[in-house]
């Protein structure tokens, strides 16, 4: 029995394939998109994750997480306003350079504002876990999604999962960016019933660029997927100034269309800002901000992806 690493599972969720469904989120990624919303899924390790809101900013609950470190690596932060009172609070801060993500100050942080992100588990108890949610499912046409990170980065726990799912006849969809080998990607076919499948962008060296990785591979891994019978919604974040012109739009759309009936659905996904405080959570480092698509400017990318037969939705 294998086991796998997550940093979430998501229940009642309606956007990760049809009808109501549980998603797991997988932790690793080799892509680095700069405006991933959940760049808590990139790394493989567990990471220390840090909520300013949630701390208490009191010298006796403090002194716990600091002294709990070995590597001193919890200091005194800002101050922050406390909401009922209004009294100024200082918080504490984490000093990336030295955390090791340990746990040891989460252990001791009783109201969670220190926690850390990734937890175990077998395929069996996954599967148990998702079946939990069997009788949604069952009700509304939904089923499980299998997210990340990149779930074929852990792909014998991924078939493992997707296996013990199917023998209990629950409807089964994997997001994937498709950036694996196609030996790799193959064993998931048996046991998937919707592939949700990322395209960033047509231009490989843009591609390169911008998310470490070229998109050969995983052009390649969406034209065998098509031609093996699977069914694909693709996926297309719409990212300001990276791949929201027309003529990669035009190029994506011809792309789809040439992959036939096998793509069921296009969704276009407006970027948010939603990743930059996450990021923040786990990394003094500076996320990337712009500013979100407008309506219409989505509704252009629509229409436009639309006229070459495809049945596309703005997410």
């Amino acid at each position: 029995m294998t086991t796998g690493r997550l940093y979430d599972i998501q229940g009642f969720s309606v956007q990760d394939g049809p009808g109501i469904r549980t998603t797991a989120f997988l932790k690793g990624c080799p892509l680095r998109c700069p405006w991933c919303h959940s760049p808590e899924s990139q790394a493989f390790y567990k990471q220390l994750s840090w909520m300013s809101m949630r701390c208490l900013g009191l010298e006796a609950c403090k002194s716990r997480c600091m002294k709990a470190c070995p590597k001193n690596a919890i200091e005194e932060g800002p101050l922050k306003t406390d909401i009922a009172t209004g009294a100024q609070l200082r918080t504490v801060h984490v000093k990336r350079d030295l955390c090791d993500n340990c746990g040891a100050c989460a252990d001791k942080c009783y109201v969670e504002a220190l926690t850390m992100c990734g937890k175990d588990y077998t395929s069996q108890e996954l599967v148990d876990r998702l079946l939990q949610d069997k009788s949604f499912f069952e009700t509304s046409g939904g089923g499980v999604t299998i997210s990340g990170g990149e779930p074929l980065c852990q792909i014998d726990f991924v078939v493992e999962v997707l296996q013990g799912l199917k023998e209990n006849g629950i409807h089964t969809a994997l997001d994937t960016t498709g950036y694996a080998p196609w030996e790799t990607l193959v064993r998931t076919t048996p046991y998937v019933d919707l592939y949700l499948y990322d395209l960033k962008h047509m231009d490989s060296a843009k591609h390169k660029a911008t998310v470490a990785v070229p998109n050969e591979r995983i052009k390649e891994n969406a034209r065998k997927l098509a031609e093996a019978g699977k069914k694909l919604q693709v996926r297309i974040p719409v990212i300001p100034m990276f791949n929201w012109d027309e003529e990669n739009i035009r190029a994506t759309a011809e792309f789809c269309a040439g992959l036939g009936e096998a793509v069921q659905m296009v969704q276009l996904l407006p970027y948010h800002n939603l990743g930059v405080m996450k990021y923040l959570r786990i990394s003094d480092g500076k996320p990337m901000e712009a500013t979100p698509p407008s309506e219409e400017k989505m509704a252009q990318l629509r229409d436009l992806m639309a006229s070459y037969g495809l049945n596309v939705t703005i997410h």
